[in-house]
């Protein structure tokens, strides 16, 4: 599956469905459509803030192939370069706190960390590459 489409918050959640809808055909558990779910909602909307945040504009490459038990993911877009070049660390909140002291944001990327194997980015020119698996007999037990 090859998706293109603009990098603003609405093309995303059209491209979510349909990437759901074009996942059907793989007979996915309810859990497994969950995880890709999350980590391409997490992926994706990342992208749109900060990448392509107010000042930028751009496209969305989304690539999907499934070899045996493994769904394989390519994100493309043209916005600006992950901080220091690399995946941001993603660690773990303490939530043993009060609602109030939680932070707004922070656990996209610990999320992507804990559902997906092979993460890799690297910024090739103008174009950011974040690949990623998701381990479909793994999310089983979820």
């Amino acid at each position: 599956m090859n998706l293109v489409f603009p990098g603003n918050a609405l093309a995303v959640r059209r491209a979510l469905k349909a990437s759901m809808v074009g996942l059907r055909h793989l007979d996915l558990s309810q859990d497994e459509k969950g995880v890709v779910e999350i980590v391409l909602a997490e992926v994706l909307n990342n992208i749109v803030e900060h990448a392509y945040d107010d000042t930028h504009t751009g496209v969305i490459e989304l690539t999907v192939s499934r070899q045996d038990d493994d769904l394989f993911f390519l994100v493309l877009d043209d916005g600006l370069p992950l901080p220091e070049a690399k995946v941001p660390a993603g660690a773990a909140h303490n939530l043993n706190t009060p609602t109030s002291d939680l932070p707004e944001g922070g656990f996209g990327w610990f999320l992507i960390k804990q559902l997906t194997r092979n993460l890799s980015y690297q910024r090739s020119g103008n174009r950011n590459w974040l690949s990623f698996s998701i381990a479909l007999k793994d999310t089983q037990s979820f």
